[in-house]
C-alpha cells in the first residue's frame, strides 16, 4: 500500500470526530471513501494530508511509519488534496494561484519567470482538456471553472497520493468526463486517487474500491463493481431510505410572483415566468445556462437591463437583496459559505441574523434569553446536529450548515424562497431531509424556486420545470412527466427569446 491510517483518534471541542479509523490505498486505484456530512471523511483526509495532527494512530507510507506535521510536510512526501471548499485568491491569475510560492524564477532567481509560469499553467489545461486563460483572474472564472484551477493546483505537484473532495460539485457532464479521462491517466501512471463524493453514478463509474465511514467510525471496504449501490446507502445511513417520489400535480395556489421580460446583457435575455403559492419550481440547464443569474436578478444582487418583478400583482423596483428581503423573498445562494453564512459565527447568531430588530429592545439591546429560545427551536425543528447553538457553525457538517441557512430565513418568514444548489455537497442522508423540507415548506404555502444541476432532484421535487440554455428560457415541462431526456433536449436547444407564452408545454 502507499499509504494507511490505521487507529486514527481525533477529538473536537465537543465533537468526537474519529474513533478506530483506518484506511489504505493502493498505487494506481481509485478508493473512494463515503459517508454522510459528519461521519468523518474530510476530517481523515486533513489528517493525511497534514492539516490535523491525530490524538491517536499511526500513518504509515510504503509500510513505513511517518509523521506529517503539516500540509508542507504532506507535500513533500507525495500527497496532495483538492478540497471540497475552494482555496484560491481571487485578484491572482489562474497561473499565479496555481504556482503560488513554488513560482518559477529567471536565470538570475530574483525575478518570476511570468512567461514560463503562464507556459506550464497553460500546459495542465491542456492536459486536462479545458479552456482557462492562464492569465486571466479567478475572481472573473465561474466556480466550475475555479474547480478546474484548484484540480491543475494539485496536479502540478505530480503527487503519488491525489485526494479529491468532492471534485465535480461544481462540474457539468462534459467536464466531469474530462476529470475521469484526467484520473484514468493518473492510475495508469501509478498514482492513487482517494475520491470522495456523494455522487454513487460516479462512484460506481470510477472507484475499484470503497471504505465507508460513519459518525467517525470505520464501517466496511468493499468492491465497487460488484456492491449494490442500496448496500452502500444502506451502510453509510445505517438505515433503509425511502424510496424517491415526485411532487404530486400542480400546486392550485395564487400567483406570488411574476417576472416579465428580465434582461441582463447576454446572460439574461427576455426571461419571464410565474410563480404560484404553494408551488416548486425546478430550474434546470446546464453550467452557464443563466439560472443562477435569474435568481440574483430577481433577489436585487445583479443589476437588470430591463423587465419587471410583480409580487402578488403588485410591481415592485427591487435594486438590492435588502429590498428583496423587506418583500419576504429570500435567496439560498449555491455558495452557502460565502453569501449564506458567517462561518466564524455560531449558529444561533448565523439563524437570528437577519431577524435581530425582533430581538431588540428601544432598538438598543439585544433579547438574548429570546434569542436563544428562538435559535434552540429551529435548530430542533430542522434537526441541525449540533452540541449547541454556542457552537461555531464552520464546525458543523455540510448538511446542516444548509439547514441553518435554511433556519435563517425561515424566522426571517419569507414566503419566496429561492434555492441555488440546495444539495451540493450534501451527502444522501442530509439530501433526503433537505428534499422533505422543501416539500414540506411548499405544502405549508411557501413558493419555492429551486436551481439544481442534478436532474433527479429537479424531476423529484419540482411541479414544474423551467429549462435554460444561453441566457433563455427553452421550454416548462410539467414535473409529473417530465424526463431528464427531455430536459436535455431543451437543454441543449438554443432559441431567440427567453419568453414563454403563457402556459406553454414542451
Amino acid at each position: 500500500m502507499v499509504i494507511e491510517a490505521r487507529g486514527i483518534e481525533k477529538s473536537f471541542p465537543g465533537v468526537h470526530a474519529l474513533s478506530n479509523a483506518r484506511f489504505d490505498l493502493a498505487e494506481g486505484e481509485v478508493h473512494a471513501l463515503m459517508g454522510e456530512n459528519g461521519a468523518g471523511k474530510s476530517t481523515l483526509m486533513k489528517i493525511l494530508t497534514g492539516v490535523y495532527q491525530p490524538d491517536g494512530g499511526e500513518i504509515l507510507l510504503d509500510g513505513q511509519p511517518v509523521t506529517l506535521h503539516s500540509p508542507r510536510s504532506a507535500l513533500s512526501r507525495g500527497i496532495s488534496i483538492i478540497h471540497q471548499e475552494l482555496f484560491l485568491m481571487n485578484h491572482l491569475t489562474a497561473a499565479q494561484n496555481i504556482f503560488i510560492g513554488r513560482e518559477p524564477r529567471n536565470r538570475m532567481g530574483m525575478f518570476v519567470d511570468e512567461d514560463k509560469m503562464n507556459r506550464d499553467a497553460a500546459a495542465l489545461f491542456a492536459r486536462m482538456k479545458v479552456s482557462i486563460d492562464p492569465k486571466g483572474e479567478v475572481g472573473e472564472l465561474t466556480v466550475a471553472r475555479q474547480q478546474l484551477v484548484e484540480i491543475a493546483k494539485a496536479l502540478s505537484y505530480n503527487s503519488r497520493v491525489l485526494i479529491m473532495d468532492e471534485p465535480t460539485s461544481a462540474l457539468n457532464e462534459t467536464e466531469v468526463e474530462h476529470l475521469f479521462n484526467i484520473i484514468d491517466d493518473l492510475k495508469a501512471q501509478g498514482v492513487g486517487i482517494v475520491y470522495i463524493t456523494h455522487k454513487m453514478d460516479e462512484v460506481m463509474r470510477i472507484a475499484d474500491r470503497i471504505t465507508i465511514m460513519r459518525d467517525g467510525q470505520y464501517i466496511d471496504t468493499l468492491p465497487a463493481k460488484e456492491t449494490p449501490i442500496s448496500r452502500v446507502i444502506s451502510l453509510m445511513v445505517g438505515r433503509e431510505l425511502a424510496d424517491a417520489t415526485r411532487a404530486e400535480g400542480h400546486a392550485s395556489g395564487e400567483e406570488v410572483l411574476r417576472v416579465e421580460g428580465l434582461n441582463r446583457g447576454k446572460v439574461i435575455r427576455d426571461v419571464s415566468f410565474s410563480l404560484a403559492k404553494g408551488e416548486i419550481l425546478g430550474f434546470a440547464g446546464l453550467m452557464g445556462a443563466g439560472r443562477t443569474e435569474v435568481a440574483r436578478a430577481v433577489f436585487g444582487a445583479d443589476p437588470i437591463d430591463g423587465g419587471e418583478i410583480f409580487i402578488h400583482g403588485a410591481r415592485r423596483h427591487i435594486r438590492t437583496p435588502k429590498d428583496a428581503v423587506r418583500l419576504g423573498v429570500a435567496y439560498l445562494s449555491e455558495d452557502r459559505k460565502h453569501f449564506g453564512l458567517v462561518t466564524r459565527m455560531s449558529v444561533l447568531d448565523n439563524v437570528t441574523m437577519a431577524s435581530w430588530p425582533r430581538f431588540t429592545w428601544a432598538s438598543l439591546f439585544m433579547k438574548d434569553a429570546a434569542l436563544r429560545k428562538t435559535s434552540d427551536e429551529y435548530v430542533k425543528k430542522l434537526r441541525v446536529k449540533t452540541p449547541s447553538v454556542d457552537q461555531e457553525t464552520r464546525l458543523l457538517s455540510g448538511g446542516n450548515q444548509q439547514k441553518v441557512v435554511i433556519a435563517k430565513w425561515l424566522l426571517r418568514d419569507c414566503d419566496i424562497l429561492i434555492f441555488d444548489e440546495p444539495t451540493r455537497g450534501i451527502d444522501i442522508g442530509a439530501k433526503a431531509e433537505i428534499y422533505n423540507l422543501l416539500q414540506d415548506l411548499a405544502a405549508q404555502g411557501k413558493s419555492i424556486i429551486v436551481i439544481s444541476s442534478e436532474l433527479p432532484e429537479i424531476l423529484r421535487l419540482s411541479h414544474r420545470v423551467i429549462v435554460m440554455c444561453e441566457g433563455c428560457i427553452t421550454g416548462e415541462l410539467d414535473g409529473r412527466t417530465a424526463t431528464q431526456e427531455a430536459i436535455m433536449t431543451l437543454a441543449t436547444q438554443r432559441q431567440k427569446s427567453g419568453r414563454l407564452k403563457s402556459g406553454t408545454q414542451l
